[in-house]
């Protein structure tokens, strides 16, 4: 009865959690749509296809181009034009707002998951744990790719725990599975081999 207590709070709790998470969705969606303008108006005044000593001109230089300088300097430093800065300034903000809606959706599931495994007893706490070690490995590996195309520094304190994770997976397999060119591939073999064990530890509970 306890058990069925909690559970029902729980599904209030993420009845809560599911109309924020509605909201954060409608107000990512307007303010991308908005930004889709501003940062295309500002690659017009930047290319000269606006008039860029008219007001408007003036008016981004003042207020838009100053919050996309630390973009604009990466862009500069990867040898890009300073006019596609607006463009990655989107995709920045598009990517950090799907993330952060995707991490919250994960973490709504994960504590639904975490409810249903408590009402399950023993069997359902170990379904839990396998899968959260597991989500917990893939998500390094993921980040440790992801970083590596973007250039980032394995020994920044954002990186350096998902090469503390997945090194000791990885280290093995590179020494079996050869490189493709210059691409290797002992990620993609270590994220499926990863899901297959976890399959079978589950199918043990």
């Amino acid at each position: 009865m306890l058990a069925h207590a909690q559970l029902s709070r729980v599904n209030d709790g993420l009845a809560i959690f599911d109309t924020v998470m509605g909201a954060l969705r409608t107000g990512f969606f307007g303010a991308a749509t908005f930004l889709v303008v501003v940062c295309a108006v500002d690659w017009a005044v930047r290319t000269r296809r606006i008039n860029p000593f008219g007001k408007l001109a003036r008016f981004f230089r003042q207020t838009v181009d100053p919050a996309i300088m630390p973009i604009e300097r990466r862009v500069i430093r990867a040898g890009g034009a300073p006019s596609t800065a607006p463009w990655w300034a989107l995709v920045a903000v598009v990517v950090g707002g799907i993330i952060v809606l995707s991490a919250l959706q994960f973490l709504r599931d994960q504590i639904l998951t975490a409810a249903l495994a408590v009402q399950s007893g023993g069997r359902g706490l170990y379904a839990v744990a396998v899968t959260w070690t597991f989500s917990l490995l893939q998500i390094a590996i993921i980040v440790r790719v992801i970083s590596s195309w973007t250039g980032a520094s394995p020994y920044s304190r954002w990186i350096r725990w998902s090469y503390s994770l997945s090194e000791p997976i990885l280290r093995p397999l590179r020494a079996v599975i050869p490189t493709i060119g210059m691409i290797d591939i002992s990620p993609i073999a270590a994220y499926f081999l990863l899901q297959l064990v976890e399959s079978a530890l589950l199918r043990l509970a």
